[in-house]
């Protein structure tokens, strides 16, 4: 039987801010199941990215246990962790994280190097032309438009062929006519690669688009409903 993508059991996140002790997010037990697309929702401030960060394990929770594809993430060293993500997981964030001084083919094919892969740069190529970006493979980041660089960036997080994606206010940044293309790249990715896919989002259409939605509000589940 295949194990769900994650299962959160009580897992509770809290960090030391200027003021002491803070708690992020409080006794969240969810089970996703893979292939599936799930939306985060809520108000700002609500927990959303920092449930993104324990799913993907770069942030440990403090109380209670993660699981993705059935490892117990918390139980892993920094290292081990690393590797886990590496070989299952994409990530996608708002900001769109390319190094300035590559191109596009390089921003993508880079990680795919240092994870070993021999066809690097032609699995890079592959990504960029899968988006729309097949003209732009010797181009940089300053050369290239906010929607475009976000394109990089899913290209990357697709390239090595996840189980899950992880994307984080994916359209934050771009209007509305790149957003609904990057809406539509990423649910493309999905299908096209049969991976979960764990959105933290503001915009309803986007969220719409999800299999199913959670509501956080100050660091609790405040609904879990199929779309």
């Amino acid at each position: 039987m295949t194990p769900p993508a994650f299962r959160l059991d009580n897992a509770a996140l809290s960090l030391d801010g200027n003021a002491g002790r803070i708690e992020i997010l409080h006794n969240i037990s969810i089970s996703i199941d893979a292939g599936s697309s799930v939306g985060l929702v809520g108000p700002s401030g609500s927990g959303k990215s920092s449930l993104l960060m324990l799913l993907g394990g770069l942030e440990r929770a403090t109380s209670g246990t993660v699981e993705a594809m059935g490892e117990n993430l918390s139980d892993m060293s920094e290292d081990a962790l690393a590797k886990f993500r590496r070989e299952n997981m994409g990530v996608v964030f708002q900001s769109f994280h390319l190094i300035p001084t590559m191109t596009a083919l390089e921003n993508v094919a880079t990680p795919l190097e240092l994870a070993g892969r021999k066809d690097a740069f032609q699995r890079a190529a592959t990504e960029l032309e899968a988006v729309g970006l097949g003209h732009r493979l010797d181009h940089y980041p300053n050369q290239m438009s906010g929607g475009e660089q976000q394109r990089v960036a899913l290209a990357r997080a697709a390239a090595p062929e996840p189980n899950i994606l992880l994307a984080d206010e994916p359209t934050g940044n771009l209007d509305g006519a790149n957003g609904t293309a990057i809406m539509d790249l990423l649910f493309g990715l999905q299908d096209r690669h049969g991976c979960t896919l764990i959105l933290v989002t503001h915009a309803e259409e986007l969220a719409s688009r999800c299999d199913r939605l959670i509501r956080l509000e100050d660091g609790h589940v405040a609904s879990d409903s199929t779309t």
